[in-house]
């Protein structure tokens, strides 16, 4: 495939620039027999894309304000710029990697600079220090003065403020920076997984990856990126990102792979979730949905297998990176105060985050209210559980939409929930988007010409017996 979306020749993975059934099977000889499309990476998608991303930005630059605005300015030029340069000279390469710079790269650094550190980037900053000095980057309940005090995070969200406990200053120190650098690398590493060729169906066994390849890995992870999805958060700087990029990278490695066994698939996912589990909590649920997943597709042994590979790594990150929580209670106490009561709106000081979600309406009708908006949320959750157990997901897709279902009821029922936690289901969604795989249909054989009917021919008479001759 060339840079304008149409077919050339050459191995690893096809784009076109036509779309549907016929399209496919009229370009199957030119992209050969068991080669993957993946149209939402051709021209004409990517335009109608970005047609719908620079709609968002531009009605967002319209009627929000602060961060946000400065983001939907940037970003409404870039999708512009990209959408110009889709159409008129079909280079896709190039336009997605200008709307990367233009809708992420450049309001981050301007947000960056221009604009105090975020109330969450604050948080991430002091929790480093503490945990430098103090073994645990969570006050206790006696030290705690404003909902500013409170760490709603978990140990590996601290990482990303250690250079700036380390004394660097500036862009180096400041931990939204590192949280972008490291959710972009992270989703590119996901893709790469993703994407490489593996015995699924769709080709007849291993292929050698083609620069095709590499560019399509390019392409999906650029278009993820620059996404008002992902590219907002980054660039107004929320914690969601990495955690988003790390659940997908699970899901990547627990999808069936060449010379990869069941075992290595459930271990190997399950250390890229405990990592997530240990960023935020709302890692936690993609727990029990894979779990059911190995446990149907590759047996009850996969499935114990990746339950422990999520509570080691856990466990040995919460170990590494908050040690004062295994040794002095006090500290476990203010792990539990900081990550799981307060985040459910169970301490003295309440979050500030307002939504209109059904949730957060319920819960400030008063106490009565919260009550049952948590009620609400945990019915939510044991119905997904039932779920789980009636009708387990036998792949990754099945698996993903369960887990959207699952997290948009969390969100549109939990009390303190904001609107940019839906990157989650939404994330997930465009995943399975930029993931879907066609396989050309084999090519028809072209209809015969009809012969014309040929005249019917005399019988020859027979020669005459001999004795009646003469």
């Amino acid at each position: 495939m060339d840079e304008s979306g149409h077919p050339s020749t050459g191995g690893g993975s096809r784009t076109l620039a036509a779309t549907g059934s016929e399209a496919v099977r009229e370009l199957e000889p030119a992209v050969g027999p068991g080669a993957v499309v993946r149209l939402w990476l051709n021209r004409r998608r990517l335009i109608i894309v970005y047609s719908v991303f620079l709609a968002y930005a531009a009605i967002d630059a319209i009627f929000s304000a602060g961060r946000d605005q400065v983001w939907a300015i940037w970003a409404a030029c870039g999708y512009a710029v990209a959408l110009f340069m889709l159409w008129r000279w079909g280079i896709r390469t190039a336009a997605v990697l200008v709307s990367v710079a233009l809708a992420v790269v450049a309001p981050l650094l301007w947000l960056s600079v221009a604009y105090p550190l975020e109330d969450g980037m604050m948080v991430i900053g002091r929790s480093a220090g503490l945990l430098v000095h103090h073994g645990s980057p969570y006050l206790t309940a006696s030290q705690v003065t404003s909902w500013l005090s409170y760490n709603p995070y978990l140990p590996v969200m601290t990482l990303f403020g250690l250079p700036a406990a380390a004394g660097l200053g500036g862009l180096a120190g400041n931990p939204g920076v590192w949280l972008a650098l490291g959710s972009v690398a992270v989703l590119a590493a996901a893709f790469w997984i993703a994407m490489s060729p593996r015995e699924d169906g769709l080709r007849p066994g291993p292929q050698r990856p083609g620069p095709e390849w590499r560019r399509d890995v390019l392409l999906a992870t650029a278009v993820a990126v620059a996404s008002p999805v992902i590219g907002l958060n980054l660039a107004v700087i929320t914690t969601d990102p990495p955690v988003l990029a790390l659940t997908l990278l699970s899901l990547a490695l627990s999808a069936p792979r060449v010379a990869k066994s069941a075992a290595a698939r459930a271990v190997s996912s399950g250390v890229a979730l405990g990592v997530a589990c240990d960023l935020k909590n709302t890692a936690w649920l993609a727990v029990p949905v894979m779990a059911a997943m190995f446990a149907s597709r590759d047996g009850a042994r996969a499935a114990y297998r990746f339950l422990a590979s999520v509570a080691v790594t856990a466990a040995a990150l919460i170990a590494l990176l908050a040690p004062a929580v295994l040794i002095r209670p006090a500290a476990a106490a203010a792990l539990v105060h900081n990550s799981v009561l307060f985040p459910l709106g169970l301490t003295h000081d309440k979050t500030p985050a307002e939504s209109l979600l059904p949730g957060h309406l319920l819960s400030a009708t008063g106490a009565a209210g919260h009550v049952a908006s948590i009620g609400l949320l945990l019915g939510a959750g044991l119905a997904v559980a039932v779920s789980l157990v009636v009708r387990p997901p036998r792949d990754v897709p099945a698996a993903i939409w369960r887990l959207v279902i699952g997290l948009a009821l969390m969100f549109l029922l939990g009390p303190d929930v904001r609107f940019g936690y839906f990157i989650y289901p939404l994330g997930l969604l465009g995943w399975l988007a930029l993931n879907q795989v066609t396989r050309p249909e084999p090519p028809r054989a072209p209809p015969q010409p009809r012969r014309a009917p040929q005249p019917r021919r005399a019988p020859k008479p027979h020669p005459a017996p001999a004795h009646m001759k003469g």
